[in-house]
């Protein structure tokens, strides 16, 4: 079951983290069923709604969905259950923040962590993006990604970046390849990232919560609306499918919303 799968997802040019939780949804499957029913299917949707948040029913209920394309039963597809979006961004770095923690880093010379924060949040690359960077993009200024069916995703690099990661290259002796490697010279995972980001984050008094890889996708976004607001270009430079996805990013964090009812509210 799971071989075949995983053929069949391979030859979907998904990325590798979701052909992993694809498999690993089919592998829970597996754990709980002889075989693949409408009843168990069902079965399987009610367990998942009663042990997981909505976010990781839908991947799960996904991966069940892919597998049934995979073998011709695209008619037992499984629905996704709504998600109760908050009227609000939660753990978003703040701009002060985000400028701190960089001006940091350029400071006491962590310049690897320094252009890690800076792609990052100037690119709007998912790290699983990020990691796929290399020197010969940074001289061309952009990175062509392709996605499910084909898709073009292309990741600008802006040019003030670009004209510094170039020189921290040179002086590295950078020529070519992939830019953020580990200590032992192979591509860092998006885990070693994470820890290594949170570790900065209580070395410089942040709170670690809003110091993570995605909360500067989210910085990037923020500060491309409040610079030019154009949504439907950020939904494109973002990678979504759907501009309704890009929509949260109009709304306040809820430090910016208690700042504002601050200001207002004197009644």
């Amino acid at each position: 079951m799971n071989e075949d799968f995983k053929e069949y997802l391979l030859n979907q040019n998904l990325s590798a983290n979701t052909v992993t939780s694809y498999l690993c949804a089919i592998k829970q499957y597996a754990n709980r069923y002889n075989d693949i029913t409408q009843h168990n299917l069902r079965d399987y949707k009610a367990f998942l709604m009663e042990d997981y948040k909505p976010q990781t029913v839908n991947l799960r209920v996904r991966a069940i969905n892919c597998y049934l394309e995979s073998i011709g039963k695209e008619n037992w597809k499984l629905s996704s259950v709504k998600v109760q979006q908050k009227p609000f961004l939660e753990n978003v770095i703040s701009e002060a923040d985000y400028l701190y923690f960089k001006n940091c880093l350029k400071r006491d010379d962590e310049l690897y962590w320094y252009f890690v924060v800076r792609f990052l949040a100037a690119t709007g690359a998912r790290v699983s993006e990020l990691v796929q960077i290399k020197t010969e993009h940074v001289k061309i200024g952009y990175l062509d990604l392709y996605a499910k069916g084909g898709k073009l995703r292309r990741i600008y690099i802006p040019a003030v970046l670009q004209k510094e990661a170039l020189v921290w290259l040179k002086d590295s002796d950078k020529q070519s390849g992939f830019i953020f490697l580990n200590k032992y010279g192979d591509r860092i995972t998006a885990r070693g990232i994470a820890g290594q980001l949170k570790h900065m984050a209580i070395r410089y008094d942040l709170d670690p919560t809003v110091v993570y890889p995605h909360s500067f996708r989210h910085r990037f976004a923020k500060n491309f609306l409040e610079r030019y607001n154009d949504i439907a270009l950020l939904a494109d430079l973002m990678g979504h499918e759907s501009i309704e996805t890009t929509r949260i990013y109009l709304r306040k964090t809820s430090t910016e919303q208690q700042n504002l009812v601050n200001e207002i509210v004197d009644w």
